[in-house]
């Protein structure tokens, strides 16, 4: 076990995973099944490998742990992995959901062996963001990403899925052009592109800026921040249920993954500048989309406007620069992800009986389907905020981290809790409650063994990180508290510089 690269084997595990179901043989229905079961086998194997990192990691260091280095390319480039407390929870969150999105998607029926191929190389490339050390390692993972979620999208999506995908590409890999630039001139400062030693090289002020602004550029479309998430709501609705809760729960976490990893230990300075910009930002995407939300008649578009808002804690508390900020947007982000893909199985699950996400199509299914309505609430509350769910929990830290930095900022942010309730109650009572008098639901069946097999332990998880967040937070705590020192001993330094000026 101490020599065993588990990280690389929970990061490329599902590309062997990947490869057998190429090579499964069989008739056209036998293959497909044989495809379900791969996959999913392969994905709870990956996930049950995964918590081996979990039961060996000490949470009182802040340094990497089951680090593996080798020599890759030249000129310093390295294969280089590692976790710490930051990075591991989400590493655990994307090989938790994975099996989730395979018993969701059980009842594809169009090209199932490339659909669960480009599910597996999808998880690789999520697992090995989260655990890259190196930035050119890191960068082939981040923009991996793109390609199967770009075909999950564009062949099993909806309606206008070429349009949805293409814009979901294009706005992705234009922001992340400009981080490659700033990864370039990183390494011209540092002579390394090793992300540790990164971390503790000094770069010059106006480097600073630029690079902090590259890399801004990518992350914010990643999460994605106000104004340039309008790719969002069209990739949610066109996406198949799976794609929308890997695209929910995960590929948006790697642009917070992101501030924490690069932008406030790299370049504390200019995160310190831009910290105003960044609350500003965060507080319009907070209240505006809560508000667009409140307007949409497609219940994706409502949940993926809801994501947004969330994303704006996220933001907000990172920047706060305080512990309970920083702990608290990782919690959020860990939450979020659950909460989320939740509900986005959740409108999957009545899409698949009716074939249509309208909210006006739908009313009074409570007295068809008793138990959806139960799990449907319990998702509901806590995306907006319920005490007794995760959600709570990361809104209320993050809030509390931000109101140390600036007051009139966690004060707009605020509203965005009653503005949550607003929208997602209504969403609830206008699918949920009400005379069941539409013909087409009277039919309507609840919650099957597979539906429940992909909802209960989500709501266990939801109520257990509600009432004990400890095993997310004391597992982020010592890294946390590093990465907020470091940041405010570069920021005051600076600040006693300037007075001895």
């Amino acid at each position: 076990m101490t020599t065993w690269p588990i990280l690389s084997v929970t990061t490329f595990l599902p590309l062997v995973g990947t490869l057998i179901v190429y090579l499964s043989r069989g008739d056209d229905e036998a293959a497909q099944r044989n495809s379900r079961w791969i996959a999913l086998w392969t994905t709870l194997i990956t996930f049950a490998v995964s918590l081996i990192l979990v039961a060996r990691f000490d949470a009182s260091t802040a340094d990497f742990q089951f680090v593996e280095k080798a020599n890759w390319l030249a000129t310093g480039i390295t294969y280089h992995m590692g976790v710490d407390g930051i990075s591991l929870p989400f590493v655990i969150l994307t090989t938790a959901l994975m099996p989730f999105c395979i018993i969701a998607s059980w009842k594809v029926t169009s090209r199932v062996r490339e659909y669960m191929m480009a599910f597996l190389i999808l998880e690789t490339l999520m697992v090995g963001t989260f655990s890259a050390l190196d930035l050119v390692l890191f960068y082939l993972f981040f923009e991996g990403g793109l390609i199967p979620m770009f075909l999950i999208i564009g062949v099993w999506g909806g309606p206008r899925r070429v349009y949805a995908s293409f814009k979901f590409f294009l706005y992705t890999l234009l922001g992340s052009v400009l981080m490659l630039l700033a990864i370039m001139a990183l390494y011209w400062n540092g002579n390394t592109t090793d992300i540790p030693t990164l971390m503790h090289t000094a770069v010059p002020r106006s480097l600073q800026t630029w690079a902090w602004l590259a890399f801004f550029a990518s992350f914010a479309v990643k999460m994605p921040m106000w104004p340039v998430h309008t790719w969002l709501p069209d990739a949610h609705v066109e996406a198949p249920t799976a794609g929308s809760v890997i695209l929910a729960a995960i590929l948006l976490k790697m642009g917070g993954y992101g501030f924490l990893r690069f932008s406030l230990p790299m370049f504390p300075l200019a995160s310190h500048d831009f910290a105003p910009l960044i609350f500003t930002l965060s507080t319009i995407a907070i209240i505006y989309t809560s508000l667009v939300a409140m307007m949409q008649e497609d219940m994706k578009k409502l949940i993926a406007y809801s994501s947004v808002a969330h994303m704006g804690f996220v933001t907000m508390g990172i920047f706060a620069g305080t512990m309970q900020g920083v702990a608290g947007g990782v919690f959020q982000m860990i939450s979020h992800g659950i909460v989320s893909g939740a509900l986005f199985l959740c409108v999957g699950i009545v899409y698949d009986r009716m074939h249509t996400r309208e909210i006006a199509a739908y009313g009074g299914i409570v007295n068809r389907m008793p138990l959806y309505a139960m799990t449907f609430m319990v998702f509901t509350m806590a995306n907006v905020g319920l005490p007794g769910t995760s959600g709570f929990v990361g809104e209320f830290m993050t809030l509390l981290g931000t109101f140390k930095t600036s007051i009139p900022t966690a004060f707009f942010a605020t509203s965005g809790v009653i503005l949550s309730a607003c929208y997602a109650l209504w969403l609830y009572r206008k699918v949920v409650f009400g005379s069941l008098v539409k013909p087409s639901l009277m039919t309507i069946k609840d919650l099957t063994f597979r539906e429940c097999l992909t909802l209960f332990p989500l709501i266990a998880l939801t109520i257990l990180f509600g009432v004990y967040p400890q095993p997310v937070l004391d597992m982020s705590a010592a890294s946390v508290q590093q990465l907020v020192n470091n940041y405010n001993t570069a920021v005051t330094a600076v600040k006693a510089a300037a007075l001895l000026q």
